[in-house]
């Protein structure tokens, strides 16, 4: 039995392996024929490419308070689970193979994708639809049944938690929770929400559905878990309503499908969340749902019903979400929200309001908050000089688990040594000027990190003027206590404590970025290692360091 599980696992690593440098050669074929903007431009039309035939044959019973919007959620929905990592993928795999791709998708959607001059076999792909749409009905009746049990078995426990009013963060992980570290601070979305001046009124605590974790607090607000952002049913009358409904939809969902209509099995799972929420105990919803957006482009049908039912429903933004410009000009990012229906948007400052307003809903309201907290750690931090500079790059990622297609893949495939040069670059300035270097990741991303770029780190943090602080620890730490910052176009740590008055610029090792850039939000792009150098020297002047010198020897690069 050991050997055959063996061998089956060795099997399944081949296929694996078979297929990733399928992968790899379809991107390297996309690239050089078409481009990646072939992709960014597919996703653009997919945004906009409605289902014509859900108008009018929707089900108030299945969508509910979303009814006037189920087209669109239905689209957003598909859009997410359906038309972007999985079919950037099919995609790739198809110019890897030379052969028409399969994908589950909808007819109109295969329509789409042949007018783009991709071949698609629409007999397999629609096949595939069929079973796709099958199994999310499947899903649908499982999630319904697991709903209607927890919702009777609840109905006979105590109540395990009663708030009177709080707010829910949906998406979190232990990182996004408070971690105080020895100063008492924890730079987190929760901290930040607790001392945002426009928080929800009188709450008594902040709940998320991170398991596992004690509940802590932030000043006079209860942090706890409490798994789902809504509770099970409590009334038994409630209970009956909910599975006379469930039994009836199943059915009706299952023959609508049969006949073409395949909406309603497609999104049975999110009607019994919205049912559930609408069924739900006065009082026992949040008075505000934060999701964080990270191409949330669904906006779940439960939402609607909880917005009826008095909530605010917030998306907020935890980075700027930024791409380069092209040398040819900006390209369109409709498909990163243009198809999002958020009710209320948290972004940092008016150049980020710019980039979102002109393609989201009219009626939806943007708020500039400044920059948003999100993860953190208790972690501290290490010994830092007076003179030093926080420095903030983009790590690479192995090819073989991650294929970009945005404007700034395009501007790492057009120089694959940037993110080398940029780390190289202003390690040789900072030491030549007497200042240290303080090195932050974004995250610690394990195996899929590029080695050559760890054993470049290593090589600079032994030959000095580089320290090395823990990744999990916020930005804002690290920034508070240096003189400068230096991002790589465009992560957002350089907006961080701008109002502070701390100097920060983006560094472009390669001169391709344009000054003018309305990515960079107004902080300045050094291009090359001259003006990085003079930017440095600038710094370091105007802290009056001791310690720097003007080098009888400089680095240029050519």
């Amino acid at each position: 039995m050991k050997m055959k599980f063996s061998l089956l696992s060795e099997l399944f690593k081949r296929r694996n392996r078979k297929r990733l440098r399928i992968l790899m050669r379809g991107y390297a074929a996309l690239n050089k024929t078409q481009g990646l903007g072939l992709i960014r431009n597919i996703k653009n039309d997919l945004v906009d490419c409605q289902f014509a035939t859900i108008h009018g044959k929707t089900s108030k019973t299945i969508f509910g308070a979303s009814l006037s919007h189920a087209e669109l959620l239905t689209r957003q929905f598909l859009l997410q689970r359906n038309a972007y990592a999985t079919l950037h993928k099919t995609i790739l795999y198809s110019f890897g193979k030379h052969a028409s791709l399969i994908h589950p998708l909808p007819m109109s959607w295969q329509t789409l994708l042949i007018k783009h001059g991709l071949r698609v076999n629409k007999s397999l792909s629609t096949l595939a639809w069929g079973g796709y749409v099958f199994l999310y009905w499947g899903y649908g009746v499982l999630l319904f049944l697991k709903f209607a049990v927890n919702s009777f078995l609840a109905a006979f426990r105590p109540i395990r938690f009663k708030f009177e009013r709080y707010a829910y963060f949906e998406g979190l992980s232990a990182g996004n929770l408070p971690q105080p570290g020895l100063d008492g601070r924890s730079h987190d979305i929760v901290t930040w929400y607790s001392r945002w001046n426009e928080r929800a009124e009188h709450l008594n605590a902040l709940c998320h559905g991170v398991s596992g974790l004690k509940p802590t607090a932030v000043g006079k607000l209860r942090v706890e878990y409490i798994g789902r952002p809504f509770q099970p049913l409590k009334s038994l009358i409630s209970l009956m309503r909910f599975i006379g409904w469930g039994f009836k939809e199943m059915v009706f969902s299952a023959f609508d499908a049969v006949r073409g209509r395949w909406w309603h099995a497609l999104l049975l799972a999110e009607a019994a969340k919205g049912k559930v929420v609408q069924l739900a105990e006065p009082g026992s919803l949040a008075a505000d749902y934060l999701f964080h957006y990270s191409s949330t482009i669904y906006r779940p049908m439960w939402t609607y019903e909880a917005e009826t039912r008095g909530a605010r429903i917030i998306s907020y933004f935890y980075s700027t979400s930024e791409q380069v410009k092209l040398p040819q000009g900006y390209e369109s990012l409709r498909y990163e929200w243009g198809a999002a229906s958020w009710p209320i948007y948290l972004v940092w400052d008016e150049y980020h309001a710019s980039l979102i307003r002109p393609h989201i809903r009219k009626n939806a309201l943007l708020k500039v908050v400044g920059p948003i907290w999100f993860a953190t750690s208790s972690a501290e931090l290490p010994f830092i000089p007076e003179n030093s500079i926080a420095v903030f790059d983009i790590q690479p990622v192995r090819k073989s688990v991650h294929f970009g297609f945005t404007t700034l893949a395009e501007y790492v495939v057009k120089h694959p040594d940037v993110q080398f040069r940029f780390l190289e670059d202003i390690h040789a300035v900072v030491k030549e000027c007497g200042v240290t270097m303080i090195y932050k990741k974004k995250r610690d991303i394990g195996n899929r990190a590029v080695k050559k770029y760890l054993m470049l780190i290593q090589k600079l943090l032994i030959s000095g003027n580089i320290i090395a602080a823990d990744p999990n620890i916020s930005p804002i730490k690290v920034i508070e206590r240096c003189k400068g910052i230096i991002s790589m176009p465009f992560t957002s740590t350089a907006l961080y404590l701008r109002d502070q008055g701390i100097p920060s610029a983006y560094y472009d090792p390669t001169g391709w970025i344009q000054k003018d850039d309305r990515g960079a939000h107004g902080i300045p792009i050094l291009s090359g290692i001259s003006e990085l150098r003079e930017w440095v020297q600038g710094i370091v002047c105007a802290a009056g360091s001791p310690h720097f010198h003007s080098p009888a020897k400089t680095i240029e690069r050519s």
